[in-house]
């Protein structure tokens, strides 16, 4: 399976007399949009400061468009020869968990999802956001797995059981676990400051087991 392409563009620049090296992200249509220059660390461009670039974009994409995108993939999926269209799953990472467990409450379709370390919550909500992962989670429509660090700055473990206690009283098929000494992208090896391999290969099994088991 291929990484779904969302409505972003992105793109490699070169600029100033030195050729200076860059990278942009930027929302498919509605242009012109206000534009942002993104400084990296004294180390540069990295897929890190890629990634942030391409969160910034998103946050003037409107996520009625983002899960309309993930919806339009599992139709994609279900359609093909290849595809039981009764057994389609979805998993994403850092962001892309974050929109895999939206996708989970929204996409009748789905038949499994795997979030790791997937934001839950909005700092505030606006006509783009207008309801973080939270807000969506009492209508979860398939089994969830979610993978998260104990560490991560940018997930408190108490959303992370916020999350639980929301599934619960909604009596919702579901499976979290929180990796202790684990920051934000654990499961990334391009990542030497945050990978933990060990950490790692064990959501890996995890993940895989819970996709086998719901999607046979």
């Amino acid at each position: 399976m291929a990484p779904v392409a969302t409505s972003l563009e992105t793109g490699e620049l070169s600029f100033g007399r030195e050729g200076v090296r860059g990278y942009a992200a930027w929302p498919r249509g509605a242009h012109p949009l206000p534009g942002l220059v993104l400084v990296p660390d004294v180390r540069g461009l990295s897929e890190h400061y890629r990634d942030v670039a391409r969160r910034f974009a998103m946050r003037a994409l409107p996520d009625r468009r983002v899960l309309a995108d993930l919806a339009a993939a599992v139709e994609c999926l279900a359609g093909r020869s290849e595809v039981r269209a009764d057994a389609i799953g979805i998993t994403g990472f850092c962001m892309g968990g974050q929109y895999a467990l939206m996708a989970a409450c929204t996409v009748e379709r789905l038949a499994a999802c795997v979030s790791w370390y997937g934001m839950l919550r909005y700092a505030e909500t606006d006509d783009i956001k207008p309801a973080s992962p939270l807000d969506l989670a009492p209508g979860l429509v398939c089994p969830y797995l979610g993978l998260f660090g104990a560490d991560d700055a940018i997930i408190p473990v108490a959303d992370v059981a916020t999350l639980g206690s929301i599934l619960t009283r909604a009596e919702k098929a579901f499976e979290l676990h929180v990796y202790p000494g684990a920051g934000h992208a654990f499961f990334n090896e391009t990542r030497p400051d945050a990978y933990r391999p060990e950490i790692a290969a064990d959501a890996w099994r995890r993940a895989t087991g819970f996709l086998r088991r719901h999607l046979q």
